[in-house]
Order: structure tokens, then C-alpha cells, then sequence
């Protein structure tokens, strides 16, 4: 069953008089525990169509299948419980919570979205921890933290719930050469682990270079 799955889909922005089609009728299928990236100038949509599969922004139209669910007709509500079961998100500014550890940021979205017991909790959130290289930064507050380490925070925060699909909105953007590479390994490393399907919306290179399946965007259509 394919992770993602698009058809005739599109998103058309009204603001008084002026439409926006920032998705202009798209299709593709991406498989399980694949590595993709949406690429494009800035304004072709990437940042849209992530947000659509993630279920923070309806299509105007077509069909949109997400982990085997029609997630084009859900409420907002409903949204928001299919994201927190299925649906992890690395972006460019890391996102972190300034005032919690490092432990309790990956722990995050165990305890508020997905309410496991704590022993279950502290278990997860030390094996992903270790599993990104950081098992010994747990209770460092993120502004103790370098720029790589913040990201490394932040995969594991986004599989921290077991999701089958990983949204990665520019996530090496704020990065250095080398910590950009580092974490670029480390997703692919996740995704050979733990079977993750990873999308990125990106302009790097580096990460462009290392995806297996690259789409194309331009002005809302897929080239």
C-alpha cells in the first residue's frame, strides 16, 4: 500500500479578489520507507503540498490518501489526531520548546498527543535519543545545544510516536555543510531502521543529491 497517494490534486488560495493556484491538479504515489524530495523555485507549491499531506491544509480538490486514509474531508479536529498517530515533522527552525530539556522535547509528543505511561515514555525517548547520537544531551535545555544537535532533537522527536512518514520542510536550511551532511546520513539511517518513509521540501543540494525519487515543481505543476 503506498504511503502517499495524490490525484488531480490542488490548492487554490482567495484572498478578496485574487486567486491564488498554488497547486494546479497533481498525481503521483509514493511507496513505504522511500526517501523523496520535492524540489522547485520558490512560490512552485513544495511548502503547500507538504502542508496538505500533512494534514495542516485541505485540497480544494481531488483525492488525497495518506497511510491508507482519504484525509482530504477531514475536520480540523480529526487532522490533528491523524497527525499525531501517523505523521512526523522535521523543519528548517527546528521548533524546539526553549524552556524544556532535550529529553522532554522528544518526549513531547508522547505524553500530549499520544498519552503513553511514563515508564513507556522515558523507555522510547532514550532509545531515540541514542539511536541519534545523543543519548548523553537529554537534559540540556536547547539553547545549550548546537544547530545539529537541535536538529538531531527534532528527527527524533518526529519518530519518537513510531510515525510511518516523516514531513522535512527545508530541514537543513539553517545547517552548516558538515552538520547538514551528518543529519541528511542520520535520516537515511532512520529510514533503513525503522522503515520511515521521509519527504522533503527542499532547495539544498545535498539533500536533493541523496534523495531516490525527486518530483519537480513549477507554478503548481509537477514537471
Amino acid at each position: 500500500m503506498a504511503v502517499v497517494e495524490a490525484r488531480g490534486l490542488k490548492k487554490t488560495y482567495v484572498a478578496g479578489d485574487i486567486e491564488v493556484k498554488a497547486i494546479r491538479g497533481v498525481d503521483f504515489t509514493i511507496e513505504p520507507a522511500s526517501f523523496v524530495s520535492f524540489i522547485g523555485p520558490s512560490g512552485s507549491g513544495k511548502s503547500t503540498l507538504l502542508n496538505m499531506i500533512g494534514c495542516l491544509d485541505p485540497p480544494t480538490e481531488g483525492d488525497l490518501e495518506v497511510a491508507g486514509q482519504d484525509i482530504a474531508g477531514l475536520s480540523r479536529w480529526e487532522g490533528a489526531r491523524f497527525r499525531g498517530e501517523h505523521i512526523g515533522f522535521v523543519f528548517q527552525d527546528f521548533n524546539l520548546i526553549p524552556v524544556l530539556t532535550v529529553f522532554e522535547n522528544v518526549e513531547y509528543p508522547l505524553q500530549m498527543v499520544q498519552n503513553w505511561p511514563k515508564d513507556k515514555r522515558r523507555e522510547r525517548v532514550k532509545e531515540l535519543l541514542k539511536a541519534v547520537g545523543i543519548g548523553d544531551q537529554g537534559d540540556k535545555f536547547p539553547s545549550q545545544i548546537s544547530g545539529g544537535q537541535k536538529q538531531r532533537v527534532a528527527v527524533a522527536r518526529a519518530l519518537v510516536t513510531n510515525a510511518g512518514l516523516v514531513l522535512a520542510d527545508e530541514p537543513t536550511a539553517n545547517l552548516d555543510r558538515k552538520s547538514a551532511n551528518l543529519i541528511i546520513g542520520l535520516m537515511k539511517e532512520m529510514r533503513d531502521e525503522f522503515g520511515t518513509t521521509f519527504i522533503f521540501s527542499t532547495h539544498d543540494p545535498k539533500v536533493v543529491k541523496n534523495a531516490e525519487i525527486i518530483f519537480t515543481l513549477e507554478d503548481g505543476r509537477l514537471q
